[in-house]
């Protein structure tokens, strides 16, 4: 009973945020929690979750068209793995915050027009390579399609985080036609090798233990292994191009 009455005070929450007539002190008392339950789901914000869902079809089909097209000239498939999602309502509430935006009480639709204009990854598709050359063939093609759009690069891969972070991170924008017209959405695209996915993968669980004493030896030595990672990708790479009996 509890749980269906709170169901009810949010579906009340949620038409009086979006009409644009909820009283601003209980507003400030919600927490990021229940701020996300009652954007989640409303009809604002599942459209442009929606537009945000088709372009990453749109990119994803590029990149499959362009892993078939590099199978048939060289025998071998560039890409291992292809991921995609969708930023979760509480990660985008979250994230705004910490740049000093807040969900705009007297001007909903404002606030879906801030996370598309303040947001880039909202849509985000991980490229799992074999090879680190594989990354750059495949970004130089995907960005040079005359209908993709080249908003910002970040080259972790040349230019590693201090903590041994490595892969390539773009942001491009391509359009998505509805029947109500064209629309450019952007994505965020990061390409790394199965090495540096391993890695990062790995990284993320162990730096969730907060506790832990030993944090500084922690991240020496999983700088360490980044870096020996990084030599295996490029020793095996250069063995590929051995076996081949060609360079790229």
């Amino acid at each position: 009973m509890i749980k269906l009455l709170k169901i009810i005070n949010f579906e009340h929450h949620r038409s009086e945020f979006w009409s644009g007539n909820m009283n601003t002190e209980i507003f400030k008392q919600m927490s990021n929690a229940d701020i996300n339950t009652i954007i989640d789901g409303s009809q604002p914000f599942v459209r442009l979750m929606t537009y945000y869902g088709c372009a990453l079809r749109e990119v994803e089909t590029k990149l499959q068209v362009l892993n078939d097209e590099f199978k048939l000239t060289h025998d071998r498939n560039p890409i291992e793995s292809i991921k995609s999602r969708i930023k979760t309502p509480q990660s985008i509430v979250d994230k705004l915050e910490r740049r000093g935006i807040e969900a705009n009480v007297s001007n909903p639709e404002e606030y879906i027009r801030t996370i598309e204009r303040e947001l880039f990854d909202i849509a985000g598709i991980r490229v799992i390579c074999a090879f680190p050359d594989d990354i750059y063939k495949l970004a130089e093609q995907l960005i040079s399609q005359d209908d993709i759009t080249l908003i910002r690069t970040k080259d972790y891969i040349l230019s590693p985080k201090p903590n041994g972070y490595r892969s390539l991170h773009l942001i491009v924008e391509v359009p998505v036609f509805f029947s109500s017209g064209k629309r450019n959405m952007k994505v965020e695209v990061q390409l790394r090798t199965m090495a540096m996915d391993f890695w990062a993968s790995l990284d993320h669980k162990l730096r969730y233990k907060k506790d832990l004493e030993n944090q500084d030896d922690i991240a020496d030595e999983l700088k360490k292994c980044a870096d020996v990672i990084t030599e295996t990708d490029y020793r095996m790479q250069q063995l590929r191009k051995m076996i081949d009996g060609y360079q790229f």
